[in-house]
């Protein structure tokens, strides 16, 4: 039996893994702070396209990240959060009305190449050690804003810029998912201006965030206690192997 009818024919059990992804998704994030948005387009994109799948990524996150903040307030840094958002927000609005510009194949390309290229930014950027001041963190916050406003998946630069920052372990975290809400509210936005936030994205969107709502919380108690390289080397490849599906898929 079809419960939801007229959603290209996705039956409930195959929200299932969505709902299971989203979970595991959320915990990840609240381990690493990053990886919820990198994961998700993973088993989003198979069922509804990739055209959807910022849109719903951008409401779900709203649970997620707002969670994440609640069990992690005390350690934001409100001085950098605020040093972020001034300057991404403007380029974000321009970076969420290009993606409601895509066709299919175009977005399926833009996800999946982000995808692609957040692993070796991020390997890169840790090893080389970059330190940035709060000069160094707006301008890189000034361009974060345009890919963040239409990709899924960019969280890893945001956390990169806040750690050259001089931003550390659970403020990491915290200050990212604080950022991220404001983000989203304004992305959330544009996406509904230009009338892509349809029922089928609320549908998913309420599902995905809903079912991640306890995993920045089952996060914080493993926080400590995940072997943290296991845990990288396990998320690059999927990372990895997903953006390359996306991109394969996108152009044959």
């Amino acid at each position: 039996m079809n419960l939801f009818a007229g959603f290209h024919d996705i039956s409930f059990w195959q929200l299932i893994p969505v709902a299971a992804v989203a979970l595991f998704a959320s915990i990840v994030g609240g381990v690493s702070g990053y990886g919820t948005g990198a994961l998700m387009p993973l088993v989003l994109v198979p069922l509804v396209g990739a055209e959807p799948v910022v849109p719903i990524i951008a409401i779900s996150a709203m649970f997620t990240n707002s969670s994440r903040v609640f069990a992690f307030l005390k350690y934001v840094d409100w001085r950098r959060t605020a040093i972020v958002l001034i300057m991404a927000l403007p380029t974000c609005v321009l970076g969420a009305w290009g993606y409601t510009r895509l066709s299919s194949t175009g977005a399926a390309l833009v996800i999946g190449s982000m995808l692609i290229l957040s692993v070796p930014l991020r390997r890169l950027l840790k090893y080389h050690g970059v330190k940035i001041g709060d000069v160094g963190l707006a301008l890189g916050s000034f361009g974060y804003g345009v890919v963040v406003g239409g990709t899924a998946g960019s969280g890893v630069i945001l956390l990169s810029l806040l750690m050259s920052a001089g931003v550390e372990g659970a403020g990491v975290i915290a200050t990212d998912a604080a950022i991220s809400i404001v983000v989203g509210i304004v992305k959330i936005s544009v996406f509904g201006i230009a009338g892509v936030i349809t029922a089928q994205v609320i549908v998913f969107a309420l599902l995905t965030g809903l079912v991640a709502l306890p995993g920045a919380f089952l996060a914080k108690t493993f926080v400590e206690r995940m072997p943290m390289h296991v845990h990288t080397a396990i998320l690059d490849a999927v990372v990895l192997l997903g953006g390359i599906f996306l991109v394969w898929s996108a152009v044959h």
